[in-house]
């Protein structure tokens, strides 16, 4: 269901309880009522007298005919419930609708709505309804907010309803919820060329040709304003329509981001965190290229790939929205892995034709959101280096980001030896800036501005 669509809160079938349950829900009035009912009319009977009786009668008629009604009206409201959006950044509002409607022909009494959030997304939203008429609705709607990224649902909805003496109180509880995910939060890119990276879609090599010789022609129909003079007449002839040659079509460029989950690289926890950092910084170079027309994966160091199809990498045929979609959902719940090195990863680059190093071309770009590095996965990494077109690298050191003595620059003197472009973030960097120091830092060459 969409963003912003109406998502039913419940149905209208009975509880399992039945009017047991509802005989439950009498209040402390309303069990004095009864009690009170049922002495009257012991003592009528021990004192013979009829007008006691009569008084013992009603105490004890009028709650459980409140029970009877609040019984039958429960399970004719209804309640709804809409979230938009359904995907927010972390540090963003959503806002939640409540709608409950009376499908009964006896009005309600007084109704109090209660809605099931996490504790992150704030307190739990509670509202009270005058009495709703027969085919009446009422709505009321409250805001969420989280700064932390994750996926909260919202449910289940919960009913409360009363009658006018204050007898009886029953709760309903709807079966179904929403899911809200929050999101990294991404800044926006300047479109710069790392290493003399080119566009995604190619510019010069970036275009191959389909055609090998006449026996390899790959046609398709006939669109209106196509040449005439591409009209391939033998397939034509076999299809039985006007058929046309695809003499040429742009190839993505590829690009992989590897992210560095391991629990031991990162020290500290919250929005602040350098983990957080990395992950904030990958999904904004993720859908940054994604507009620019790479076809791109997230790689873990677990070696799995958290996004795309086939070897990982979005396919030529998704749409960007789409697939900044899936990739944002991945990195909404992504947390700190088990592992202790990168090599897990390392293989996941070499495996395939290459594919994971830009493929044959050596025109793949790579950009990697490193924590602490010892020597042996200083190597590692430097190895990946591979034969990509660019590979970027950007470290989280977790001394520099506590203010103790960091080895962070002895990491990024061996990264360059190898060709990478490597720069350390220090606590609170803009990574827009970085992104643009990348992409006007020769390869091999110390970082200008002092980062490193």
């Amino acid at each position: 269901m969409g963003a912003g669509a109406p998502r039913g809160a419940g149905g209208g079938g009975r509880s399992s309880g039945g009017l047991r349950t509802s005989l439950a829900g009498l209040t402390t009035r309303g069990r004095s009522f009864l009690a009170a009912g049922v002495a009257a009319a012991l003592c009528s009977y021990v004192l013979g007298q009829a007008e006691l009786l009569r008084v013992g009668l009603l105490l004890a008629f009028l709650p459980l005919l409140c029970v009877a009604v609040l019984h039958r009206t429960r399970h004719r409201v209804a309640g709804s419930r809409r979230l938009s959006p359904q995907r927010v950044p972390a540090g963003d509002e959503a806002r939640v609708q409540l709608r409950v409607e009376n499908v009964s022909r006896v009005p309600t009494g007084t109704l109090m709505l209660q809605d099931r959030v996490p504790y992150v997304l704030g307190p739990r939203p509670r509202f009270v309804l005058d009495r709703l008429e027969p085919g009446g609705r009422r709505e009321v709607s409250y805001r969420v907010r989280s700064d932390l990224r994750g996926r909260y649902p919202l449910g289940p909805l919960q009913l409360r309803l009363t009658d006018p003496f204050g007898l009886v109180e029953l709760t309903r509880s709807f079966s179904t919820y929403d899911v809200l995910t929050v999101v990294p939060r991404t800044e926006e890119l300047a479109p710069v060329r790392l290493g003399g990276q080119s566009s995604g879609y190619g510019d010069g090599s970036g275009r191959a040709l389909a055609l090998a010789g006449e026996d390899d022609v790959i046609p398709r129909g006939y669109r209106r304003g196509d040449d005439l003079r591409r009209v391939h007449w033998r397939s034509t002839a076999r299809y039985g329509e006007l058929m046309v040659r695809r003499e040429e079509q742009p190839q993505r460029s590829r690009a992989t981001v590897l992210l560095d989950t391991r629990g031991i690289a990162y020290e500290g926890a919250g929005p602040d965190s350098a983990f957080e950092w990395a992950v904030s910084g990958a999904a904004s170079t993720l859908v940054h290229l994604l507009e620019r027309g790479y076809s791109v994966r997230l790689l873990t160091d677990g070696g799995s790939a958290l996004a795309g199809e086939g070897a990982g990498f979005s396919q030529s045929g998704q749409e960007s929205a789409e697939a900044a979609g899936v990739i944002m959902d991945m990195l909404a719940v992504v947390g700190h892995s088990d592992g202790a090195g990168l090599s897990r990863a390392y293989d996941a680059l070499r495996a395939g034709d290459g594919a994971g190093f830009g493929g044959s071309g050596g025109d793949g770009l790579l950009v990697a959101f490193l924590g602490e590095l010892d020597d042996a996965q200083t190597e590692l990494a430097a190895k990946m280096r591979g034969r990509c077109g660019a590979a970027v690298a950007f470290l989280l050191d977790p001394a520099q980001w506590a203010g103790r003595p960091s080895r962070v620059q002895e990491r990024l003197d061996r990264l360059r030896e190898t060709g990478w472009t490597a720069l350390a973030v220090p606590p609170g960097a803009a990574y827009g800036d970085l992104w643009r120091q990348a992409g006007s830092t020769p390869l091999g060459t110390d970082s200008p501005g002092g980062w490193s």
